[in-house]
């Protein structure tokens, strides 16, 4: 049986993750200090989506840390045209979806979540 590299694991993570939210427009995983990862659909903003996110994960950790949310699991923006949401992998990672506004938050959260966690074993 062959053996695939992290970066293979990684992307079909993210296949499987496309494949069961077609919507998704951007799919980057980013490392904490904001540099592209892996992605799906990111083109030549992966590098500025990444470091928006990893900011953005990281200010949501503060936040919920702060005020005694517990800890973080998502990071959502709600624009008019389009969301934007973040989880966080571990300590080491994000997971940054960009969906029009119309997608099922609710499926994208069912979904992202499992991969989130599966994305945490291999990074």
């Amino acid at each position: 049986m062959l053996k695939l590299s992290k970066k293979e694991q990684l992307e079909v993570l993210l296949d499987r993750l496309k494949a069961a939210l077609p919507e998704l427009q951007e799919v980057i995983i980013a490392s904490g200090d904001g540099l592209p990862i892996a992605q799906l659909g990111a083109g030549d903003t992966a590098a500025r989506v990444a470091a928006m996110a990893a900011t953005a994960n990281g200010l949501g950790k503060r936040i919920a840390s702060t005020t005694h949310l517990g800890e973080l699991i998502e990071t959502l923006i709600i624009g008019s045209q389009a969301n934007f949401v973040a989880y966080a992998i571990g300590n080491k990672a994000v997971l940054a979806l960009t969906m029009p506004s119309g997608a099922n938050l609710g499926l994208v959260r069912l979904e992202a979540q499992d991969i989130a966690a599966e994305l945490a074993a291999i990074i």
